[in-house]
């Protein structure tokens, strides 16, 4: 099974209702994706570190998790200071470095460790069944809530899987090289990861089916609202929306 790491824990945030910690998350993802200030941008960045700590996580596990995203954020320093059109700061030979570049990728990192900050303080801190409640307290679709739920369930069933045939192609004697057969080799590595993610699929929708499954998950203990939930919500979308004031 998936570990979820950031779930088990007795903060402020792994005590809110999922409910109102998705409608902050989502408020404070579209306030900064369409924010273009920067006194705004390093506010929300400052309040997304604010809720790390508040949610007193361990700051290895978050650091990794920022690794990840900045990797592909750094391909774009490596590209829009070269490629944006505007006045140009340095030049490095035939290429030239705009500073129009620089702040577009600037916002691209602030806004993106922002998000990814909060979501990590806030939807992490609660399991993923508690949040696949959540989201259908907040009526979104039966299908779309179905569809989250179980794409996060089957990823380890799939990366299993994987590692199974892996181990196989290890077994044989199987070394990647640049070469056609290596290429042909992960081709049918992936078709057969195709192949038997279709297969478990059916097994588990009949399996559903065998016990009374109708398209809708039935769940026996329901949130209740609190004033303290309801206090720290207001209280963190006044801080959101006091990003939009900033000058």
């Amino acid at each position: 099974m998936i570990k979820e790491k950031f779930s088990e824990g007795d903060s402020l945030f792994h005590r809110l209702d999922p409910r109102v910690k998705i409608i902050v998350a989502l408020f404070f993802s579209v306030i900064v994706a369409v924010s273009d200030k920067y006194t705004s941008l390093w506010g929300a960045l400052f309040l997304a570190v604010a809720a790390v700590i508040v949610a007193r996580l361990r700051t290895k596990e978050v650091i990794s998790r920022l690794l990840v995203v900045n990797s592909f954020i750094f391909l774009l320093w490596l590209m829009l200071p070269f490629t944006f059109q505007g006045e140009r700061v340095y030049t490095l030979g035939s290429l030239g470095i705009c500073q129009e570049g620089i702040k577009y990728a600037l916002l691209i990192t602030i806004k993106s460790n922002s998000i990814i900050l909060v979501g990590i303080a806030l939807l992490s801190t609660s399991s993923i069944f508690n949040l696949v409640h959540a989201l259908r307290h907040l009526h979104l679709p039966d299908k779309l809530v179905q569809l989250f739920f179980f794409t996060y369930r089957y990823i380890h069933t799939i990366h299993s899987e994987y590692i199974r045939l892996n181990n196989a192609l290890k077994i044989r004697g199987f070394k990647p090289q640049t070469n056609l057969h290596t290429y042909k080799t992960y081709a049918y590595l992936v078709a057969m990861m195709l192949v038997r993610s279709y297969d478990r699929s059916k097994r588990v929708y009949n399996a559903m089916l065998c016990r009374g499954f109708k398209g809708k998950f039935w769940t026996l203990n329901h949130f209740v609202s609190k004033k303290a939930d309801f206090a720290a919500g207001i209280v963190m979308i006044s801080c959101i929306m006091g990003l939009v004031l900033l000058p």
